[in-house]
């Protein structure tokens, strides 16, 4: 029984805010909730620090990170793939 294996690590997408640390990135992720009591859509914010390993991604690179074992006090996620680079301005 050879069944394709679907993953059930929990993936991402977000921005990346700071590529200032050696072989990690920031990235912020974004989502809209609706608040419960005033039925209002609302952003909300999370910053993740993510694995790079070969420092590709910059900032304002939209990229997807996916959830690993911890690799460090607070990294444990690993960057996947780039969905969009920074618009140059």
């Amino acid at each position: 029984m050879t069944e394709a294996k679907t993953s059930l690590k929990r993936t991402l997408i977000g921005k990346v805010v700071s590529d200032k640390r050696a072989k990690t990135v920031t990235v912020l992720v974004e989502r809209r909730v609706k608040h419960e009591l005033y039925d209002k859509i609302v952003m909300k914010s999370s910053k993740y620090h993510a694995h790079d390993e070969k420092s590709e991604y910059k900032m304002g690179d939209i990229i997807e990170i996916s959830e690993s074992r911890p690799l460090s006090k607070t990294k444990n996620w690993v960057v996947t793939r780039l969905v969009q680079k920074a618009a140059l301005v």
